[in-house]
């Protein structure tokens, strides 16, 4: 921890700058892949089966009330699906799209983000770089003689520091950007394709009679 306070009081005014730019960072991360491991990770194929088996043996309802039991984009879709079910096919896809419309976003929230964050790390560190050189030849130009060797090494270690710590922190965005965006493109696939197959379900249980029931 000293080794650290050291390194920030080192840096200067734009360390602590960037400190709050790594503190979004993480916790766009975090909350992110928390997402994506608790309410995004439904199965869809075991949840589809549930539905499947509730809506052919006549009930509805509590298809939908295993819908309304998570709040995972999968299951809006689905309760839009089955609400309408007594309406007709044309109200079942058209809920099922409006759904589908509505819980996307959710997958690709706050993503983006990250490579601003990158950026703007970057520069904030660029900045408190050529600060740190600006300093560093003042002190060569303008510090007395047995003061200059003491000024240029804290001069350079501010710049350095700050150099280091934009990187890191842009690093951290674009590794972070790369593992979430793939993980938001694979759950889009596949509630894409959870939409398609829970409209030929209950199209296959309209056209059979059944499903209404509650």
């Amino acid at each position: 921890m000293q080794h650290l306070a050291e390194f920030f009081e080192q840096g200067g005014f734009f360390m602590y700058v960037n400190l709050v730019c790594s503190v979004i960072t993480i916790g766009i991360i975090v909350e992110r892949a928390i997402f994506f491991l608790g309410k995004g990770s439904v199965n869809s194929r075991a949840f589809l089966e549930q539905i499947r088996k509730l809506v052919m043996a006549n009930n509805v309802d509590r298809a939908i009330k295993l819908c309304s039991a998570t709040e995972a984009p999968i299951a809006q879709v689905a309760r839009a699906g089955l609400v309408r079910l007594p309406k007709g096919e044309a109200a079942v896809a058209t809920g099922v799209e409006e759904a589908l419309t509505d819980v996307s976003p959710e997958l690709k929230k706050r993503i983006s983000v990250l490579w601003s964050l990158a950026n703007i790390a970057t520069l904030i560190g660029l900045l408190g770089t050529i600060t740190g050189l600006i300093g560093a030849f003042a002190a060569v130009g303008k510090a007395a003689a047995e003061q200059r060797s003491q000024l240029l090494a804290l001069k350079i270690a501010e710049a350095m520091n700050n150099t280091a710590l934009g990187l890191g922190i842009a690093a951290t965005c674009m590794i972070g950007h790369v593992f979430l965006n793939a993980v938001s493109k694979r759950q889009q696939h596949e509630l894409e394709s959870f939409a398609m197959k829970l409209e030929n379900l209950l199209a296959d249980v309209q056209q059979a009679g059944g499903g209404t029931g509650r």
